[in-house]
């Protein structure tokens, strides 16, 4: 080989060389912050396209823009009413300022991890402490996630990370506690149970007593009222009759006389004894009856 060859691959290495330090692309899932000597160089380049740098004085630093998924480790914190509980939580965060991120992090994301473990776990802590145990075993776990979030997020906008959501994976009791803490609610269900067992029972008794004196308060009244009609239906029939017989004492007589024989006779099977001139028979022995007679 030549020196002129030589030469010649030396100057397209040298050249390749300058392009790379040179040149550099800007990827949609990350943004750039040029660094000359160890201090950034302007803002950060967040628009993909191909971009330029000084060589060999100037290099970059690729910072990565999605949405990050971090987890902690499970610790155990301590609730307001003095409850043990271990918790698994995860979070969700960004870097929306890099240069700020690249000034108050310089070692990167997994110094950032680690900043986030303390952040969440302080946090998490501090919430929970002011709440009772059952406050972050029901629904209102997502309120206290929301609060935890603004929290951690209002320390980590300092960092130029945005932290998007907090939440808790799993919050389960210490075993140890686990056993004496189920037997305790459940005695504590079963006794809200029997009270209202026992309210509805006497409330159920309470409304059955009312009904109970309404019904015999409405047929009291309605035998009253029965009562009262019946005798002034008897009243007034007892009226008409002695109207209507007043004016014609024979025919009561022989009506009257009339209806004790149809309830003397009526069963079929009476049995009588009486004397054969008994006034009872006197309609048998003369039809027309002595007052019929007398009118004839």
């Amino acid at each position: 080989m030549s020196n002129r060859s030589i030469i010649a691959l030396i100057a397209l290495a040298v050249l390749g060389f300058l392009v790379t330090q040179t040149f550099y692309t800007v990827d949609p899932t990350k943004q750039v912050l040029v660094r000359q000597f160890g201090a950034i160089v302007g803002e950060p380049k967040t628009e993909p396209g191909l971009y330029a740098k000084i060589p060999l004085v100037q290099d970059i630093q690729r910072i990565d823009r999605r949405l990050l998924d971090y987890e902690a480790e499970e610790f155990e914190v301590i609730a307001g009413d003095q409850k043990r509980l271990v918790v698994d939580a995860y979070a969700r965060y960004k870097i929306t300022a890099a240069k700020l991120y690249a000034q108050t992090v310089p070692g990167g994301e997994s110094a950032l991890r680690g900043l986030l473990d303390s952040l969440i776990n302080s946090e998490i802590r501090g919430v929970l402490s002011s709440v009772p145990l059952h406050a972050v075993l029901t629904d209102q776990r997502a309120n206290l996630m929301d609060e935890i979030t603004k929290r951690v997020n209002s320390k980590t906008k300092e960092l130029g990370v945005e932290t998007v959501d907090v939440r808790i994976k799993r919050a389960d009791l210490p075993q140890a506690n686990s056993q004496s803490v189920y037997n305790r609610m459940k005695t504590d269900r079963e006794r809200e149970a029997g009270q209202l067992r026992a309210e509805g029972d006497e409330e159920n008794a309470r409304i059955k007593a009312t009904a109970d004196r309404e019904v015999a308060v409405i047929k009291a009244d309605a035998g009253l009222k029965g009562q009262i009609l019946k005798g002034e239906a008897d009243a007034e029939a007892t009226r008409i009759y002695a109207q209507a017989f007043s004016k014609d004492k024979d025919f009561y007589a022989f009506y009257r006389r009339m209806e004790a024989y149809k309830q003397a006779f009526s069963s079929g099977g009476s049995t009588m004894l009486l004397s054969p001139d008994s006034d009872f028979f006197r309609y048998f022995n003369d039809p027309s009856g002595p007052g019929l007679n007398n009118k004839k």
